[in-house]
């Protein structure tokens, strides 16, 4: 018989989180589809200081308690894409990539993606310039010229994060005057380099290569106005916050949409389906904030708690009482706390390595005299401690030429996967997996020697169609959280099919793989160190790209 849950959230950010800590506390039987590294935008934004009762924290920490506040009350989490709906019936199905989930009601969470302006020139120099995340490329623009194109809040905090690498920042605000708080705007002139220009648009941005000349407007006058990169920096940057639409094609015509995308729901987060709620930015509303999204969870949790009990009661169904959990032995403080990995992923970590079906060799050939290489041997080093299945084999740079070109290692840090008959599994790291990364290291190992992640006949099919040879690397930044699933998406092609080999670049540590594609923005898709292809793209967009 398949599981039915109580409810399924569709999105990990601040609302399905919220919906899973109330719904996880309810006593409900509870699973979060996450279709990437979890927190939503609230995951890029550097900080966070108006949260009632925590006076300064950042997006990545305030999401991640909200992600183990949600697993400590019950809550299930499943990586993957939401592909179909149907909300008919009273048992509601959502169909994943290759896996169909149930539930008695659906919260959808999804949220907003930022939106594009249109400017002539955007498109072309998205990567090589124009970018939309500061958190996920801001490193790149250090000691350059930077334009942040917005009035809202957004604008006025990515512009202040920009400001700690950019040797100036320009905000350019169509608008006569900011629309976000005071108390936001106030902070600005804390910030000597930021400099406001009101009544302005963009209309064009032009280079070779990259971003090197902009032309701007001012609306009252009807002059337009010229900025050209310097001769010494070569390029600039021009980062676009002008809001975000909402991320709701998948349900349209499931339940009602307003003309702009926005699901319409009453004032207890229902929506015109019975047992389908909508929660957070994806929703018409005044003020988009990470306390406005917690809010319609929690709202959207407590109606469908009392939506399943009713439903319950009406189908005569009873549930069966929740199984007792062990009681966690008390620790000293500090205890369990090991090197590079915190006690707590060390235990997940294991959870999933205990799924994992066969033996697995990570190979790491170390240059001492980098510093990433040597701590990517110890990072391997506690990852080979937390299952039987995985083995470490080291070698210095030089010490074994043989393995290095079977392994096609010719930059460092680097570490490469065999099987147990030593075959290359033609999937590398050349960085230490940490922040959002380390989604990616642990899945490839699940990809290779567990069940793996499950693929649709269609993605099969894209992935079996490429014939020739091809060699992927992914560059990222490890504060993006756009690119662990690009890197997975990417290595799991390499892992179904021969030919391809797939590499993650933490881009940072090679400047000249970066100056050689103008990489400004990740992530980054490098095929055959000949085409580049920027911005977050799936599996079957990748196998597209190699056919």
């Amino acid at each position: 018989m398949e599981h039915i849950y109580d409810v399924v959230i569709i999105g990990g950010g601040p609302a399905g989180l919220s919906a899973g800590v109330y719904a996880g506390r309810a006593k409900m039987d509870t699973v979060i589809i996450e279709k990437g590294a979890p927190g939503g935008q609230a995951a890029t934004t550097s900080e966070i200081a108006n949260y009632p009762g925590i006076m300064d924290t950042t997006g990545p920490k305030l999401v991640g308690e909200m992600h183990a506040q949600a697993e400590s009350f019950g809550v299930s989490f499943i990586r993957g894409e939401v592909v179909d709906v149907d909300f008919e019936g009273d048992v509601k199905v959502i169909n994943l990539n290759g896996r169909k989930v149930l539930g008695r009601s659906v919260i959808i969470a999804t949220g907003a993606k930022p939106r594009k302006l249109g400017f002539t020139g955007e498109k072309e120099f998205t990567g090589r310039g124009v970018a939309y995340c500061a958190t996920c490329d801001g490193e790149f623009f250090t000691d350059l010229e930077v334009f942040v194109i917005g009035a809202g809040y957004a604008a006025v905090e990515e512009a202040m994060f920009l400001s700690k690498f950019a040797s100036k920042v320009t905000i350019i605000a169509r608008e006569p005057e900011f629309t976000c708080a005071k108390s936001i705007v106030e902070k600005l002139d804390d910030h000597d380099n930021i400099e406001v220009r009101f009544n302005t648009e963009i209309v064009e941005a032009s280079g070779d290569g990259m971003i090197q000349r902009a032309i701007f407007i001012d609306n009252i006058t009807g002059e337009k106005w010229i900025h050209e990169a310097s001769e010494e920096d070569g390029t600039f940057g021009i980062f676009v916050f002008i809001g975000y639409q909402p991320q709701t094609d998948l349900f349209k015509g499931h339940v009602k949409t307003d003309d702009y995308g926005y699901i319409i729901t009453d004032e207890n987060m229902r929506t015109n389906s019975k047992g389908i709620y909508a929660a957070g930015d994806l929703r018409p509303k005044v003020l988009r904030q990470v306390v406005t999204a917690v809010a319609d969870g929690a709202i959207a949790a407590t109606d469908a708690e009392k939506y399943v009990e009713d439903k319950k009661r009406e189908l005569g169904i009873k549930d069966k009482p929740a199984p007792k959990k062990e009681k966690k032995e008390d620790k000293a403080p500090g205890e369990g706390k090991k090197g590079i990995l915190e006690a707590e992923i060390r235990e997940q970590l294991k959870g999933i390595f205990g799924k994992l079906t066969e033996d697995l060799k990570m190979v790491t050939v170390v240059d001492e005299t980098n510093d990433k290489s040597v701590e990517l041997k110890a990072f391997l080093e506690e990852i080979e401690e937390l299952s039987d299945r995985l083995t470490l084999e080291v070698y210095s740079k030089g010490e074994n030429p043989q393995v290095e070109e079977k392994l096609n290692i010719d930059k460092y840090p680097a570490v490469a996967f065999t099987d147990s008959r030593g075959e290359y599994r033609r999937v590398k790291f050349h960085g230490v997996p940490g922040g959002h990364e380390l989604n990616s290291f642990i899945l490839a190992i699940y990809n290779m020697a567990g069940p793996g992640q499950e693929l649709t006949g269609k993605s099969r099919e894209k992935i079996g169609a490429i014939q020739r040879k091809r060699n992927v690397k992914v560059a990222v930044s490890l504060s993006c959280h756009l690119c662990p699933d690009v890197v997975v998406a990417a290595q799991r092609i390499a892992i179904e099919n021969d030919n391809i080999e797939a590499e993650m670049i933490d881009i940072s540590n090679f400047k000249e793989l970066r100056s050689k594609f103008n990489i400004m923005s990740v992530p980054a898709i490098i095929v055959d160190d000949s085409e580049i292809h920027f911005g977050a793209k799936s599996l079957d967009s990748i196998a597209d790209l190699l056919k």
